[in-house]
């Protein structure tokens, strides 16, 4: 690789996994980045997956004081967005990477639209009662739908989650953020399962990406604490729109 795609890699890494931490919608930037370099869309899709992992697991981390307290709760949910995942992951294999190109365009502009009104998906938040939840057969049906987009393309799955949980289950925007982060490393490890088992993951491009993925994770949970969110969203939409502009005139 040249030194240009790995400083491109490097950067879109950092600041995917960053947004991812706050609210999600760090695809773009390593789905963008990696088709740029060169990447087929399914192979860039899976790569995407692979390099977003550490990331998650990094930010749920940064969470475990709020996720020891609900663990057992969340365990339901967990298991439906493995499957989801896998589900959604083995339609992608399905298609050829002309079929899932002329998709592209489509799907980005319509996660790029989910996160462009993710401050009116932005759940509020509920009181706590104090008890732990139980997944309600709705929460579990969510859950499930969104897995399944989470497992075959994923940007905007973040926002999206963070909605579908918002509807399910109390607590204030950090506790769903939590769990939208453990649910988010779930579904990006049983997607990696299948790319790799499919062979379609660039191996060399996601080893430039991951520790700078990881990093970024750690630290916007930081800036998610303690920053405003509207720049961020501003630059994560423009760029999902251009790149949806690109897929377009390329097709």
């Amino acid at each position: 690789m040249l030194l240009a795609d790995i400083t491109l890699l490097s950067l879109s890494g950092f600041f995917a996994g960053m947004v991812n931490a706050i609210a999600g919608g760090g695809t773009f930037l390593t789905f963008g980045a990696l088709t740029l370099v060169g990447l087929p869309p399914i192979s860039a899709n899976a790569t995407s997956s692979i390099t977003q992992f550490p990331g998650y697991v990094t930010s749920t981390l940064a969470y475990w004081h709020d996720l020891r307290r609900i663990w057992r709760s969340a365990m339901l949910l967990g298991v439906m967005s493995a499957i989801g995942s896998a589900g959604g992951a083995l339609i992608l294999l399905a298609l050829s990477n002309p079929s899932f190109r002329s998709m592209v365009p489509w799907l980005l502009l319509a996660a790029t639209a989910l996160f462009a009104a993710g401050p009116w998906l932005k759940p509020k938040g509920t009181v706590r009662t104090g008890k732990e939840e139980s997944a309600s057969p709705f929460a579990l049906v969510l859950q499930l739908l969104t897995s399944i987009y989470g497992g075959f393309f994923g940007a905007g799955m973040g926002v999206m989650m963070l909605a579908t949980l918002g509807l399910t289950q109390s607590g204030d925007y950090h506790r769903l953020n939590a769990l939208k982060n453990l649910f988010a490393a779930i579904i990006a490890a049983v997607a990696i399962v299948v790319f790799v088992g499919g062979g379609v993951v660039a191996w060399p491009e996601a080893l430039v990406m991951i520790p700078a993925v990881a990093f970024g994770g750690y630290a916007g949970v930081w800036t998610a604490r303690r920053v405003p969110q509207v720049a961020v969203r501003v630059v994560v939409v423009a760029i999902g729109l251009l790149l949806a502009v690109y897929y377009f005139a390329q097709g």
